[in-house]
């Protein structure tokens, strides 16, 4: 048997259309190939159609490309710079960055808008991580409830029960 340029498909439907291409090769007819990988009959015919229009190599995979991207490569260049003056450089009050902040600022900087979630993955690319902001009353007295975690939270807390005897399980 000759050896394939295709011995490690990317994944299994990769595989899947190089091995009825395979199969084909060494004589079966399609249905009997569509059979023995569980496809339909259709799906079989157009994999063998396009490598034999196109070449082999079209049964490789091909992702769609999506939508081009808002940002330009340069502007995604940029980011890294920006998140690291901070986040009250741009007008915020504490110095932390969430989704929802850089959003804004993409926004400002190069008038384009992404949903913070979006945002998030482009802050993975970058590796920087946006931060959860601790959400806290307005009112609160710091030394009250340092007082409180002194004074009455280990009266609360639950302590281990005295066992009584040795346990029967």
């Amino acid at each position: 048997m000759e050896q394939n340029t295709h011995l490690h498909p990317h994944d299994w439907k990769e595989y899947r259309r190089f091995r009825a291409w395979d199969l084909a090769q060494q004589g079966w007819r399609q249905c009997q190939i569509a059979r023995a990988l569980g496809v339909t009959e259709g799906a079989v015919s157009q994999w063998l159609k396009r490598a034999r229009s196109d070449g082999q190599e079209s049964l490789h995979r091909h992702p769609a490309p999506g939508p081009p991207p808002k940002l330009t490569a340069e502007q995604r260049g940029q980011l890294p710079t920006l998140v690291a003056r901070g986040a009250e450089a741009f007008g915020f009050r504490g110095d932390v960055w969430t989704t929802k902040r850089v959003t804004a600022v993409i926004e400002r900087t190069f008038g384009v808008r992404y949903h913070p979630a979006h945002v998030s993955r482009l802050l993975r690319a970058i590796t920087w991580t946006p931060q959860q902001p601790i959400t806290r009353a307005t009112q609160r007295k710091e030394e009250a409830v340092q007082t409180w975690y002194e004074d009455r939270w280990p009266a609360l807390k639950k302590r281990p029960k005295e066992k009584a005897g040795p346990s029967s399980g």
